[in-house]
């Protein structure tokens, strides 16, 4: 429903900071997606937080219809949390992580926010905060090039991520040392600057006479 609910009041990006292990009625929700991914709407999913593959492991819900990998929604960019190199790890500890099934990580790790109670603020971590990084970077090359897709807002994000084929990270709840692009789609980290330059040069690519 509220998938629902913020695709008829015109948003053209939901976060979606969320998830579980079981999905009773995945159909409803499937159907929610669909419905989104028609009306042009990207959807952005917390990966989840227990350090654990989700290629494997169900966390709903997920873009898969019918839980076949074969169906998957267009619209849809699932996120992992990265951290400080420094303190605790590039990827942070607690992060679900997936070849398949997660598509980029975003910083998700001692991220300055509001706290419940009014004017409270602090420090918090989870693929929760990494996600809305994500969908606020989404409406940032929306709000700037609104002549793009879902689809290729989706493609300029996950083309731009930085990606680190020299660096080693430990893969979240082993101390097993991996390649990033062993956990995500993209095997990188989000880049802003580097995702509204790739925005730029696809618009105007759309843009010209053909």
């Amino acid at each position: 429903n509220a998938i629902r609910y913020a695709v008829d009041n015109g948003a053209r990006v939901v976060n979606m900071s969320f998830g579980k292990s079981i999905s009773p009625e995945k159909k409803w929700v499937d159907d929610a997606v669909k419905y989104a991914e028609s009306k042009g709407v990207l959807l952005v999913h917390a990966a989840g937080n227990d350090g654990k593959d989700v290629d494997i492991y169900d966390n709903f819900p997920n873009p898969y219809f019918n839980n076949d990998t074969a169906t998957k929604a267009t619209n849809w960019l699932t996120v992992g949390a990265s951290g400080d190199p420094a303190a605790g790890g590039l990827v942070a500890s607690f992060s679900n992580y997936g070849k398949r099934g997660v598509d980029v990580f975003s910083p998700g790790v001692k991220i300055y926010s509001t706290l419940p109670g009014g004017n409270e603020y602090g420090n918090l971590q989870g693929t929760s905060m990494a996600s809305p990084v994500v969908a606020g970077m989404a409406a940032l090359i929306m709000s700037y090039f609104p002549d793009l897709t879902a689809q290729q807002v989706i493609s300029v994000i996950e083309q731009s991520a930085t990606k680190l084929p020299d660096t080693k990270v430990k893969k979240p709840g082993t101390d097993e040392d991996v390649n990033l692009s062993d956990l995500s789609t993209s095997g990188g980290i989000i880049n802003a600057y580097a995702a509204i330059k790739l925005a730029e040069k696809l618009s105007s690519a759309e843009k010209k006479p053909q």
